[in-house]
């Protein structure tokens, strides 16, 4: 999702501070001759070597680091009742995941396990603070066998990734426990898309070949080629990303040529699911009817030489077939985000042709439930070894609140949370001398989890610890204040809503003072309302020029808004997560803790 840190920097602040503190789809066709039901091994009778074994892929996306069970509504998956009720599911963790992974595997000979990027980045302070280094600690030990990059995976450029695939302590931190270098990822990240700009060739290994007693599949992996417009400029620099749909065709063919007959693309785009039950089949009424967004048609102009698509970015839960260039149905899979959810399919590999029976195959999402008596012991092992170095910050008290203040679980164009952090950021950037800002803007994809109200260790109900907070805003991108005349403003918030916004708008979080009407039953441009704009209650003027602030990220025309990106007189502020900690200080105690704010700052007409 959007917005991104420079967390090298994040770090260094937040040691600093230590030291002061001390669906079920399936496909089910004719099958061609040799291949018949699901079993290890198919043949024609005693003494013959089978025709075909079966291959089991497991995936998941998004985990972004998120070790310990999410919190509040993040950790929760929704489920379709048989009555069509929808009930939430608490999910995740990843002590959970190992489990379900593992229990999954018995039994299943040839067993690969996949997944489509974004496994580190906007990450919990637990591995944040540590640069990820807990979070390859955990897919070494879950056995992942490859991973396509996602665009988070470039939060803080190519040189960070390329180390936390090859191994060695931060340049910047050094090693984080005593006598341990940092070995680095087991399994292979694949950018099959990203290149560098002065050799152009791809900066990690563009595809991989996993081969198990003659069983041989190719796995070719790319992130969007959108990445460059939702993460910072720094975090891409030296880069060129390339379209999806001809890379995958590239090496497609490549493999191909290689001998290898049987392909899964994994790539970091993906759709939205016309329900959000993990569970709903968005094969019916016909293949495909259920999703939109762009994964539909990347996955239509892939060849039909890959067999499956596992895919992610977008955080839904969907099993879908979708028709492939020769209009034959080819599975497409994504399993939600934050280790809630795990894909398996069955791909049924033929040892006469090297292909996958693509008429066989089979695939459904499953939850990552949570086991009360606690999941695997050497998950439990490296979080608590984790959480035991972060403590000192990670427990330090910075507010509190009365009840849950939602922000990623919030579905609402106007979030409670975020209307906390924007006021945040207009309180702490509106005196003079740091910057005079007039209003305030929060991108939605910033804001990576909830405020709980339920206590996440031992700090009592109601209590924001620093890494609570770090959780809700993990980028730790400075805050910047210019100058934007009301015509820019105005195109800014139309573009929420119109160019690359209008399919699935970002509508940002505005602090106080500022209202408006979204119009939803219009198009574009249109939808925002623009004689409704006022800011205190006077109209916007055009020709006036407004303080505004906003973090790096959208001050840069991040996530398709390129009027933020036209201010002048900049001011370089604290960090957002400064500023949210600073107001929570501000405006709340043990005995008058922060109430979740009302949300009538943008009325939306459906």
């Amino acid at each position: 999702m959007s917005a991104t840190p420079q967390k090298n920097r994040a770090s260094r602040r937040v040691l600093a501070a230590a030291a002061g503190l001390a669906t079920m789809g399936a496909l089910v066709a004719a099958m061609p001759a040799g291949a018949h039901d699901r079993g290890h091994g198919h043949g024609h009778g005693h003494g013959h070597k089978p025709r075909t074994v079966d291959v089991q892929l497991l995936s998941f996306n998004d985990l972004h680091g998120n070790l310990e069970p999410p919190a509040g509504s993040a950790g929760e998956v929704s489920e379709r009742q048989p009555d069509g009720t929808v009930k939430p599911i608490p999910a995740g963790g990843v002590e959970h995941l190992a489990t379900s992974l593992r229990t999954a595997r018995k039994g299943s000979p040839y067993s690969v396990t996949a997944a489509a990027g974004d496994m580190v980045g906007a990450s919990p302070l637990l591995s944040g603070l540590f640069h990820d280094e807990p979070t390859i600690e955990a897919l070494n030990k879950l056995k992942l066998d490859v991973s396509a990059v996602g665009n988070h995976e470039f939060d803080e450029g190519a040189a960070e990734l390329t180390r936390l695939q090859k191994g060695g302590c931060h340049p910047v931190e050094g090693c984080y426990e005593k006598g341990k270098k940092f070995k680095g990822a087991d399994f292979p990240y694949l950018t099959a898309n990203v290149t560098k700009e002065k050799t152009g060739k791809s900066l990690l290994k563009p595809y991989t070949i996993w081969k198990k007693n003659g069983v041989k599949i190719g796995f070719i992996g790319v992130t969007l080629e959108g990445t460059p417009d939702i993460v910072t400029a720094e975090g891409v620099k030296g880069l060129k990303f390339h379209d999806e749909v001809k890379t995958i065709n590239k090496y497609a063919k490549e493999l191909d040529r290689k001998g290898v007959k049987s392909i899964v693309a994994l790539i970091h785009e993906g759709g939205a699911p016309a329900s959000t039950s993990y569970n709903y089949n968005c094969d019916s009424p016909g293949a495909g009817d259920g999703i939109s967004g762009p994964i539909v048609d990347i996955a239509k102009g892939i060849t039909p030489k890959v067999d499956a698509l596992v895919t992610g970015h977008t955080h839904q839960a969907y099993v879908c077939t979708v028709p492939d260039p020769a209009g034959n149905p080819r599975m497409v899979t994504s399993a939600s985000s934050f280790g809630k959810l795990y894909t398996d399919t069955t791909l049924t590999y033929d040892l006469r042709t090297k292909d996958i029976v693509r008429t066989s195959v089979k695939s459904a999402n499953h939850v990552v439930t949570r086991d009360p008596e606690g999941g695997a012991k050497d998950m439990r092992d490296l979080i608590t070894r984790w959480n035991k170095l972060a403590a000192p910050i990670a427990n330090a008290p910075q507010g509190w609140i009365s009840a849950d203040i939602n922000g990623r679980g919030s579905t609402a164009p106007e979030k409670p949370l975020g209307n906390v952090i924007a006021d945040a950021q207009l309180e702490g950037l509106a005196p003079a001398d740091k910057g005079g800002a007039d209003v305030a803007f929060m991108n939605p994809g910033g804001i990576r989890g909830d405020l709980v109200y339920k206590a996440s260790g031992s700090e009592g109900d109601g209590v924001v610890t620093y890494g609570e907070a770090f959780t809700v805003q993990p980028f730790t991108n400075m805050m910047n204040v210019v100058d934007l005349t009301g015509a820019q403003l105005v195109t800014a918030l139309q573009q929420q809503v119109s160019g690359p916004n209008e399919a699935s708008p970002k509508i940002l979080q505005v602090s106080k003072g500022l209202t408006y009407t979204l119009d939803l039953t219009k198009t574009g441009a249109a939808r925002v309302v623009t004689d409704s704009i006022k800011l205190n209650g006077a109209a916007i003027d055009p020709a006036k020029t407004y303080r505004v602030a906003m973090n790096e990220f959208l001050a840069g025309g991040g996530d398709g808004f390129p009027a933020l990106g036209q201010g002048k007189n900049k001011l370089v502020g604290a960090s957002d997560l400064d500023l949210f900690n600073a107001y929570l200080a501000a405006h709340s105690s043990a005995s008058a803790p922060l109430a979740p704010p009302a949300t009538d700052r943008i009325t939306v007409i459906r």
